[in-house]
């Protein structure tokens, strides 16, 4: 480990617990917590139950209720949140630390990444706080009609276990600076950054409670959550199937609303002019291979025309033999191991689906590392497939691109259209009317031109369509949706 950045994962410093009112509470019912490199226990967390969500929800609502954060000038909300994110840039390496201590994301990343898109993104939210209002409506001349902005009380969080702290700050800020408490489940796989995340809040002047984090199995605690009758609203990112669950388990006490960002199957449209084969190669390999194809956006179909295909798929394999794999807390290290044993299971029993049904693997899929303990799956490419092949249908959530040929445009974005998922989608060509097009046509909640992925402009929303999800997160929308507005109608007349 030449890397200053690298560390001792047994040395670390770990807040396991829920963090209740201000508190950090581990009893009870021990949940292993093993790291993705090595495979190996690196720590536990108690096994929250309906109890605890119970209590951390009624703490939240009582500190929304009486502390006066909601009630606060909004600038005085905007001053804690950008303390919150100066002491998130101080603790930064500690944060870097736990953030890829049993996650997928290795050292280099969280540093350079993670972290200060985090308090980026903070600062973001907090300029919002003074922004959005009400709206004065246009009436009669004897009467004075409004629309009043106000928060939902108490915001239940689920975040998944692929970028914990970013997304966990995506679903806690927006509804903390309309005003909101919340209570935030991280996964059970990825704890630990939450609890640090929530101290921090409190050093920068959050109200005791107003912002707790519950440990937990899902089927437990974010069931829980969802049901609870003193949360007014939900947030969650994860695969459709748990979304769809969410849904029901929150409509079991009273309908309330929910922002879903779920899961996706998002195409790269490449098109003959592009100008630079290397480019758009390097481009796409990086939309599949980052988190080793671990994230809700992966560019994994790759929709080509066929003129440029095969130097595109050449160039592509030679990036795949260049991945650098190692354990995350490795400063060296630039490639993410897989989750877990099983999901790696389910990566490789798709490939072989896959190439059952027809698909030859012009880059084939590989375990690198064996001695790790850990999994670490190469990049994989896969041809001669379609829409029904279950390398093409399934979201894979691993390193594996497919790849299907075009000709004219118009098959282009037939085959680009998923018929379950809408989330992302990205467009490479000279040609901005083409471009322009294919923006028009395709059905994604998020279309990249001439890149793939996201910026650090936080004002951009993201969301998808159908499948994949409700709403938006990040953007003056992701604000806007923790709060709920009530009209009023005043009469001039005595």
């Amino acid at each position: 480990m030449s890397s200053s950045l690298s560390f001792d994962p047994a040395l670390a410093d770990i807040p396991a617990g829920h963090f209740i009112g201000g508190q950090l509470l581990a009893d009870g019912e021990q949940i292993a917590v093993h790291a993705p490199s090595s495979g190996a226990v690196v720590g536990h967390i108690p096994a929250g139950s309906a109890d605890i969500v119970d209590q951390a929800v009624r703490r939240a609502a009582h500190a929304q209720a009486t502390s006066g954060w909601a009630t606060c000038a909004p600038r005085e909300r905007a001053r804690v949140i950008r303390r919150w994110a100066q002491l998130v840039e101080e603790h930064a390496g500690e944060l870097a630390r736990l953030e890829s201590f049993c996650s997928t994301r290795p050292i280099a990343e969280t540093t350079a990444w993670d972290v200060p898109f985090t308090a980026e993104g903070m600062r973001f939210f907090a300029e919002y706080a003074d922004k959005l209002g009400g709206d004065v409506a246009a009436t009669q001349s004897d009467l004075l009609g409004m629309t009043i902005a106000e928060p939902y009380g108490v915001i239940g969080a689920i975040a998944p276990w692929n970028f914990p702290l970013v997304m966990g700050s995506w679903k806690v800020l927006p509804a903390l600076v309309a005003g909101n408490g919340v209570v935030l489940k991280p996964s059970e796989m990825t704890p630990f950054s939450a609890v640090l995340l929530a101290r921090l809040g409190e050093q920068a002047g959050l109200p005791a409670g107003l912002f707790n984090v519950v440990q937990g199995a899902g089927s437990v605690v974010g069931a829980a959550l969802s049901q609870h009758p003193l949360v007014g609203k939900l947030t969650f990112t994860g695969s459709t199937r748990t979304g769809i669950a969410v849904m029901q388990a929150a409509a079991q006490s009273g309908p309330k609303p929910v922002t879903l960002e779920l899961g996706g199957k998002s195409p790269q449209v490449v098109y003959q002019d592009i100008t630079c084969v290397d480019t758009v190669a390097a481009r796409i390999f990086r939309a599949f291979t980052g988190n080793a194809g671990q994230v809700c956006v992966t560019g994994s179909r790759l929709i080509v025309h066929e003129k440029v295909a095969a130097p595109l798929i050449e160039r592509i394999a030679t990036l795949a033999g260049q991945v650098r794999p190692g354990p995350t807390w490795d400063g060296n290290a630039a490639y993410a191991p897989i989750i877990s044993p099983p999901q790696a299971q389910r990566i490789e029993d798709i490939v072989s689906r896959a190439c059952a049904a027809g698909a030859q693997q012009a880059v084939p899929m590989r375990r690198l590392l064996p001695d790790s303990g850990g999994v670490f799956l190469s990049p994989a490419v896969l041809t001669n497939v379609t829409m029904q092949n279950v390398a093409v249908r399934e979201e894979i959530f691993g390193p594996v691109l497919t790849v299907q040929t075009f000709r004219e445009e118009e098959e282009a974005m037939m085959l680009a259209e998923h018929p379950e998922y809408g989330l992302a989608a990205g467009v490479h060509t000279a040609d901005l009317g083409r471009a322009m097009r294919a923006v028009r046509r395709l059905k994604a909640g998020t279309v990249w031109v001439n890149r793939y992925g996201r910026s650090a402009d936080f004002v951009i929303p993201t969301g998808g369509f159908g499948g994949s999800g409700l709403g938006k997160d990040l953007g003056r929308q992701a604000v806007e949706a923790n709060l709920r507005h009530k009209s009023v109608l005043i009469s001039f007349e005595g």
